[in-house]
């Protein structure tokens, strides 16, 4: 049985989008890496400059931007040449998508991705052993 939220699964879902168009692979993946980046960078702005409310809000977009770790990390496996194929075999697309695009929202919530995505890969680890 899968997790409800596949840290992974997520990542190729938003990557393979309902067609598969190679371009968006590279978008999503540009995404991923932006969150990281552009997400933290703001954070540290707003958490530097000064206030509470800054603070507060600062903090929990650098909670968000580390969701992104984990998609990112996943998305630059699952951009090589067929790697993405290969996760999305004999998986029901369109169901996942169902799934997966409401289940994206939990991005927002600090650190969730993060852990579960560390989570996730120290049980593959488990079982690959």
């Amino acid at each position: 049985m899968r997790p409800h939220m596949d840290v992974r699964r997520l990542a190729a879902i938003d990557m393979w989008g309902s067609t598969g168009a190679p371009w968006r692979r590279w978008v999503i993946l540009v995404e991923f890496l932006l969150g990281v980046v552009g997400v933290a960078l703001l954070g540290i702005l707003l958490a530097s400059s000064g206030g509470a409310f800054r603070a507060v809000v600062g903090w929990w977009m650098i909670g968000v931007a580390a969701n992104y770790l984990p998609l990112s990390a996943h998305g630059l496996t699952l951009i090589r040449p067929g790697a993405l194929e290969k996760e999305i075999q004999g998986v029901d697309v369109p169901a996942d998508l169902r799934h997966y695009t409401g289940a994206q929202l939990w991005v927002m919530v600090p650190l969730l991705l993060l852990l579960l995505g560390l989570l996730q890969w120290r049980g593959d680890r488990r079982h690959r052993a």
